[in-house]
């Protein structure tokens, strides 16, 4: 039996608020050509898909969005059940699916759902519901990576039950189902490992860090334009930024004045973070050099004042600020420069991790090099935005760790 060709179901939101189906003939086609119930589970998702862009980020939407289209794909193209009819088996095997798709199912890269082509929007053939992910910086003249060995991490997992969930749930909501099968079934996937490992925090270590900072340092005073490279690098690093609090999103443009200073002569920069959360950040003296040396760049002044609208991090071309693709591709571009730098002096294994290394991985070497300086963990728990200390303690500290680390070096062989 032939695998069924699986097309795109849902474009990005700010094209699913307007959306109409007029300018999206294939997709009308392939869901009047099903099932009686097909087109109203695609109203279902899109309901839920623009209550998610509403009221959550633009990652989640996404994140969201690409389960909701894989479940409703395989109800409509293999299962040939509505979601009434589900029960906990069901949403089991719909586990092992995901845990094994179809290889025509896969890509390799990640391209536009639709494209648009004689006035309408088309299904990309290139896309695929399912990424197989590829070693970072696998060259072109690499043999054809095999599908077949695709697999999903367990954070990939649990992010396909924490979907499915969440739309049962709006549904419930919405009195449209009565039941959430998906949420009993999570417990009893197989696929699921129960993890007890000792957790390896993600970060550089100090010399490593050391290369990255001397070579932003180097690209600036080579060319002035990588003075933004420097200012990045040091804002995600030392104010344990994530990429997308220096970023502009769709509701919410860091701006200059998010810098502001107490009455205690203190800076702090105002947040918007994960969970829609505004918080406070300090900001050290050592930092606000490299504040004064970006903004004089800019041709400001040395430091911001109230009411200033300037962005962050402003735009190579056009007005506003950054995304958080673009600060990624800054970043990639000093850790790829370091890596080289550092292999040549010290050796592939003392750089090896320069090559691994995203920009999450300088929030994590700031706030571990913190617990190291001995800080006062309350205190990063609040710069880092975390809802508890025993985040950070798990995280970063991994007090037990550390205990049953120590009481196991007496241990002798003979």
């Amino acid at each position: 039996m032939a695998i069924p060709k699986p097309i795109p179901l849902y474009p990005t939101y700010a094209e699913l608020k307007d959306f109409t189906f007029s300018n999206y003939p294939d997709l009308r086609d392939f869901l009047e050509s099903g099932e009686f119930w097909w087109l109203s589970h695609w109203h279902w998702g899109q309901e839920f898909l623009n209550y998610t862009g509403r009221n959550k980020s633009e990652h989640t939407y996404t994140r969201f969005r690409n389960e909701t289209e894989r479940f409703l794909l395989w109800l409509f193209l293999f299962k040939g059940t509505p979601m009434e009819r589900l029960r906990k088996a069901d949403i089991l095997e719909y586990a092992d699916f995901c845990w094994q798709p179809p290889v025509s199912w896969i890509c390799l890269v990640n391209c536009d759902r639709f494209q648009f082509n004689n006035g309408y929007q088309v299904p990309n053939k290139a896309w695929a519901p399912y990424k197989l992910k590829l070693p970072k910086n696998s060259g072109s003249g690499d043999t054809e990576p095999d599908k077949k060995k695709y697999r999903p991490s367990q954070q990939t997992l649990t992010a396909t039950f924490t979907g499915i969930i969440a739309f049962y749930k709006y549904l419930m909501n919405e009195e449209y189902l009565y039941g959430n099968p998906a949420q009993i079934a999570k417990a009893d996937c197989r696929h699921f490992i129960r993890d007890a490992q000792v957790k390896e925090v993600r970060r550089l270590t100090g010399d490593q860090w050391q290369y990255v900072f001397k070579v932003a340092l180097d690209m600036a005073a080579e060319d002035p334009v990588h003075e933004r490279s420097l200012f990045i690098i040091c804002a995600l690093k030392t104010l344990f930024l994530r990429i997308s609090e220096l970023s502009e999103r769709r509701n919410w443009t860091p701006v200059m004045s998010h810098f502001w200073q107490d009455s205690d002569g203190n800076w702090w920069l105002k947040v918007f973070g994960k969970g829609r959360k505004l918080r406070d950040i300090t900001v050290p003296p050592s930092f606000i050099d490299y504040l004064k040396r970006y903004r004089t760049y800019r041709g400001l002044s040395p430091l911001p004042s109230v009411g200033e609208n300037q962005p962050v991090v402003e735009k190579i071309r056009g007005q506003g600020g950054m995304t958080s693709r673009q600060l990624a591709r800054i970043v990639q571009q000093v850790f790829d420069r370091a890596y080289d730098t550092m292999r040549l002096a010290e050796g592939e294994d003392n750089a090896r991790k320069l090559k691994e290394a995203s920009t999450h991985w300088l929030r994590h070497t700031g706030a571990s090099m913190e617990v190291e300086r001995g800080r006062a963990l309350k205190d990063l728990s609040e710069d880092l935005g975390h809802s508890s200390m025993a985040t950070t303690d798990t995280v970063y500290v991994q007090t037990e760790n550390r205990v049953r680390a120590q009481s196991g070096k007496g241990r002798e062989v003979n």
